[in-house]
């Protein structure tokens, strides 16, 4: 291990017996700061970073909430009825209070191991990788095979976001084309999809994707207006729809909703980004700003989506939505605006396969075409998977159990501990033991949401 990746050694004073019989004091924690103690405390990973076009506080915001608002919140009245409508409102606001309350820990460590290790920026695995490192002993061995696991989670994850994204177009083209009496099966619209998806994801600069993302930003904002002038009209009182759901339906629900909160991938490139980084946390900061604001909006549309519709509502509101002009320009919107973010979403995983696959790559040619193959391989990947399970509701759900559960709910709180390992975690280390609950929380949503998620896929026709 590298010198700048050795932690500062504090513990008791030792004592040891010298050969002349003369006891030695090896002093572990010196009473005052050493030189570099004093150096790593002065420095500030922010003021570091040198950025060529830095994001302002309202550009943070705008890219927290439309990494958090996606199909998503249009699963959330799905998610209600396998939750039922008081403990949905419940539920949601706590997962999104949680589910902030960890992004705040994975940047505060984050910090913390920038300062220790002098670097200005860290991303995701980095930070758990570092976490390690630097750790208690036992677990240093296990730097490289951790931060490996967090790559295969975050490739899982924004891999089922991009076949979440296939299935969503498909069946939302699928219900429009009804309207001018054109019926074709879900399969046919996912093999009509796949040239222009395959398109959309060889494009290798993020530069030329702004403008898309713009443009799927407000057809999101727009259908998401008129989704809520739909559902808030004609409302039923409250006892049509049930309070509480079913024991066994609460996986699915977990499910559906830690999907929703998908945005903790996101949390460090923003901060890392920002021009005034110091805003983005705080009680009044960027990220709660922004979370707020996510957690209002998915609360307010699973409740009044789940009280609309009931326990007919689907996989998405926008298939619930009467056929009619507006609310057919509503899934045309919302298709083509989540057909636009798909090169996004598989910007992530690409930038994390390539690297790997490149480095095994040894002949000219096999450079010159490797990277085109290995996105048509990942974006073929998902066009299969969505094709194998074409129920939107589940395989929201089994993502989300399976891969968002373990980013946003287990590896921020396990950082965390070892970040703060053993001395700084509170009074009776009460952060430890809250960090443990987490963990607790998480995994019991992770096994018992993804086993429903995969009982509910493969129970259905």
């Amino acid at each position: 291990m590298s010198d700048e990746k050795q932690p500062l050694l504090t513990g008791p004073s030792i004592l040891i017996d010298n050969p002349d019989n003369q006891v030695v004091e090896l002093v572990t924690s010196p009473t005052g700061p050493t030189k570099d103690e004093k150096i790593k405390k002065e420095y500030n990973p922010a003021s570091e970073r040198y950025l060529e076009h830095p994001t302002s506080n309202f550009d943070t915001l705008i890219h927290l909430l439309k990494g958090n608002i996606g199909t998503g919140i249009l699963a959330m009245p799905d998610a209600f009825k396998n939750a039922g409508l008081f403990l949905g409102v419940f539920g949601t606001l706590c997962m999104g209070a949680i589910c902030t309350h960890c992004m705040h820990m994975l940047v505060l460590c984050s910090h913390e191991l920038c300062v220790r290790n002098q670097r200005p920026a860290m991303s995701f695995a980095e930070v758990v990788e570092d976490a390690f490192a630097m750790g208690p002993i036992p677990l240093r061995k296990y730097a490289k095979n951790i931060r490996n696991i967090v790559n295969v989670f975050l490739v899982i994850t924004q891999l089922g976001f991009c076949c979440v994204y296939f299935l969503f177009v498909a069946t939302n083209l699928q219900d429009t084309m009804h309207f001018f009496h054109i019926n074709m099966g879900v399969h046919s619209y996912l093999a009509l999809l796949f040239p222009p998806m395959l398109a959309l994801g060889m494009v290798k600069n993020l530069k030329y994707l702004t403008p898309v993302s713009l443009i799927a930003a407000i057809m999101t904002a727009w259908g998401l207006v008129i989704t809520f002038y739909y559902i808030l009209q004609d409302l039923p009182h409250t006892s049509t729809v049930r309070a509480f759901a079913s024991w066994h339906q609460l996986p699915l629900y977990f499910g559906t909703a830690i999907y929703a909160f998908e945005g903790i991938g996101v949390v460090l490139p923003l901060e890392n980004n920002m021009k005034t980084p110091q805003d983005f946390g705080g009680w009044t900061g960027v990220l709660n700003t922004g979370m707020v604001i996510v957690a209002a909006l998915y609360t307010a549309i699973g409740f009044f989506g789940y009280l609309k519709y009931g326990n007919h509502v689907l996989g998405s509101i926008t298939l619930n939505l009467p056929n009619e002009p507006l609310a057919q320009s509503v899934r045309a919107m919302m298709a083509i605006a989540i057909f636009l973010s798909y090169g996004l979403q598989f910007y992530v995983p690409m930038n994390i396969v390539w690297p790997f696959v490149k480095s095994k790559l040894t002949s000219e040619k096999a450079l010159a075409y490797g990277e085109a193959i290995t996105r048509f391989i990942l974006i073929s990947l998902t066009f299969i998977a969505a094709a194998l399970i074409p129920n939107l509701s589940g395989i929201i759900s089994l993502v989300g159990a399976f891969s968002s559960s373990a980013l946003a709910l287990i590896f921020p709180p396990i950082i965390d501990i070892i970040t703060f390992w053993p001395d700084r975690l509170g009074k009776y280390d009460w952060k430890m033991w809250k960090d443990v609950a987490i963990i607790i929380f998480g995994i019991t949503g992770f096994v018992f949401g993804t086993y429903a998620s995969i009982g509910n896929i493969l129970s259905l026709p």
